[in-house]
């Protein structure tokens, strides 16, 4: 015991040496976790790492580099088509994020009801979206909203409607790329909203219904502000991937972005100048202006969603 006492008072921080002399010794632990460290390294910290360097360089990804200083960093303030593109993916982002965040609420407030049968039927069915293969949804949605033979101007012509032109205008190719974010990621936020509403005491309920609350009362004053901070989750998490959105787009629309740009969203605005014009170097730019625009509606969603006065 004595022994012990005496060890522990007397232990000191170990320095450079005994933090090495600790890996050396526990070698063997440190190597089978290394897998991921080293598959980070090179497909996370070194393309980041990299991509910075090259926003303020020019390459073409065969010659050679040329430092271009804050140049780039001018230009892009003034690219008429970069703004366009985030013109176009905030507008995306209002007509999906809005109502595939309410509808996920109001789905997950059903599936949470003590009525409902068949649960794991329904919540398997609603997440299924989620990973089905992406780039099968916007071709299917392709043809949904096709201009001459889509599905949805068969509905509209046999009910003796004139079909639409969903592809050859900006707000029709801006919906198509909403409904098929909606479809897909609707049904995670759902079962995202029914784990917060699981952990919501049932008494809570029991004692709205004693008092005489219907329904709607108990869903706004309940139910909302208790899952308050899994909607901020939420709405961040579908900010940072409504930004980010690229598949959708380029397979609906192709790398120009569709009629007049309209399904240019920053992303595919990104691709096109890397793979499409290579100029990597620009590129690397847009992304990290990517990087601050997701970073400032990050901030900021979490400024508005928050509980008010919460510091």
């Amino acid at each position: 015991m004595n022994e012990l006492m005496t060890g522990v008072s007397t232990a000191k921080p170990a320095g450079k040496t005994g933090l090495w002399r600790e890996i050396v010794k526990n070698r063997g632990l440190y190597l089978f976790i290394s897998p991921f460290y080293i598959l980070f390294s090179v497909f996370g910290l070194f393309p980041i790492l990299f991509s910075f360097y090259l926003a303020f360089n020019k390459w073409d990804g065969i010659g050679k580099i040329q430092f271009t200083g804050l140049n780039q960093f001018r230009y892009l303030l003034t690219d008429a088509q970069f703004w366009k593109a985030i013109r176009n993916t905030l507008e995306i982002w209002v007509y999906s994020t809005i109502p595939m965040l309410i509808l996920a609420l109001l789905i997950a407030f059903l599936l949470n009801a003590s009525f409902l049968r068949f649960r794991t039927f329904y919540r398997i069915a609603f997440f299924l979206p989620n990973v089905t293969s992406i780039v099968a949804v916007a071709i299917v949605f392709g043809t949904l909203f096709g201009n001459k033979y889509g599905f949805l101007n068969y509905i509209l012509t046999s009910l003796g409607a004139e079909p639409v032109q969903w592809l050859n205008s900006a707000v029709g190719i801006k919906w198509a790329i909403a409904s098929m974010v909606i479809w897909r990621w609707t049904g995670y936020n759902a079962i995202i909203y029914l784990a917060g509403l699981q952990s919501i005491p049932t008494v809570l309920y029991e004692a709205a219904r004693i008092d005489g609350a219907n329904t709607w009362q108990t869903f706004t004053r309940i139910t909302v502000p208790l899952v308050r901070p899994i909607i901020l989750f939420t709405v961040i998490t579908s900010t940072i991937g409504g930004m980010q959105i690229f598949t959708e787009s380029q397979v609906l629309t192709g790398n120009s972005g569709g009629p007049g740009g309209a399904g240019m969203t920053i992303v595919l605005y990104l691709y096109q100048l890397a793979f499409v014009k290579y100029l990597f170097g620009y590129a690397s730019t847009v992304a990290w202006g990517l990087f601050v625009i997701i970073a400032a509606f990050s901030y900021l969603n979490y400024i508005l969603v928050q509980k008010p006065g919460a510091k």
